[in-house]
């Protein structure tokens, strides 16, 4: 596979720069940065997001996201390593990542109403769109991922 384009972030660089302000917001925002993770990871293996899994996979293990979570997490829904709060998360993430086939379902918008804060529950929502975006531009651009392997540090 080759890249369609390299030199995007140049060319729509107004757009990249506000993509940029957004992620140190949520940097910023009350959520926990191994929930964030996880979110991006789940939703960029949805998407086949090779760049995106790389990436949010590497940058969790560097903050201590235990590997075995990181392997299981395609699984997470017959695995018992994920709190109530990140199961809310990571069905939520599912959602809003297939909205055309779920349209956003009341269950899984209310196991985040009991998970989370209304100010947490806008910023998932926000996060879970914010990495959508980011896997369409890689997909889409066919980004390449680097050809390091990954380690927890």
């Amino acid at each position: 596979m080759s890249p369609r384009m390299t030199d995007y972030f140049k060319r729509a660089e107004p757009a990249f720069k506000a993509m940029f302000s957004l992620e140190a917001a949520l940097t910023a925002s009350p959520l926990d940065a191994l929930l964030v993770h996880l979110v991006k990871v789940r939703a960029s293996q949805i998407n086949g997001c090779a760049y995106c899994i790389h990436m949010h996979v590497g940058e969790a293990l560097k903050d201590g996201e235990d590997p075995t979570r990181l392997h299981l997490l395609a699984g997470w829904r017959d695995s018992s390593l994920y709190s109530p709060r990140e199961r809310a998360a990571l069905a939520w993430t599912e959602a809003l990542t297939l909205v055309a086939e779920t349209h956003a379902p009341d269950e899984d918008w209310a196991a985040v109403e009991a998970a989370f804060t209304p100010d947490e529950q806008a910023w998932l929502t926000i996060a879970i769109g914010a990495i959508n975006i980011w896997n369409r531009v890689q997909v889409g651009f066919r980004a390449e991922h680097p050809a390091t392997q990954l380690h927890a540090a």
